[in-house]
């Protein structure tokens, strides 16, 4: 998929774990967590960029969305530092949820495709693809997009509500 099919699968993705938060009374780490996750859905094709790294190879793999989700916790217990454990832990595992999501929403995106993906590399080379659309199909990753908005306005439409 796109860029913008890959923003919407993100948006998708996150939508329910999202609105959790938020209703849990934290609707700026709900906002936060879905900016990284948008803005983490594409990092898989930065092998388009890297030399000797296929395209769909490692980084489209569930071993890179752990990897992803681990930095990313990485970094949010350096910034939680030295304060509450609970809430440290907290935040950590929601880093590292939404690191691993931002992933796995990139994968699924891309096994949408005919090329599939690899996604137990290094396993296994086996790829995995429900073949129903192509790669550069706009009005797919438009529905894409438009779902992913669906998905975070409900959200946010029980948070208003219930919240």
């Amino acid at each position: 998929m796109y860029q913008v099919g890959h923003y919407g699968t993100a948006l998708l993705a996150y939508a329910p774990l999202g609105t959790a938060v938020a209703l849990g009374g934290h609707e700026t780490a709900a906002i936060l967590g879905a900016l990284a996750c948008v803005a983490l859905s594409t990092l898989p094709d930065c092998d388009r960029k890297l030399p000797l790294v296929e395209h769909r190879g490692p980084t489209h793999s569930l071993a890179f969305a752990l990897l992803v989700g681990a930095g990313l916790a990485g970094i949010a217990a350096t910034l939680a530092g030295t304060g509450s454990p609970l809430l440290g832990a907290g935040l950590v595992g929601f880093a590292f949820v939404v690191g691993a999501l931002s992933i796995c929403s990139h994968l699924l995106a891309d096994a949408l495709t005919p090329m599939g993906i690899r996604p137990l590399w290094p396993l296994s080379s086996r790829r995995y693809t429900l073949a129903v659309t192509r790669t550069a199909n706009p009005l797919a990753n438009y529905v894409l997009f438009g779902l992913g908005v669906a998905a975070v306005l409900a959200g946010a439409g029980i948070v208003a509500t219930f919240g």
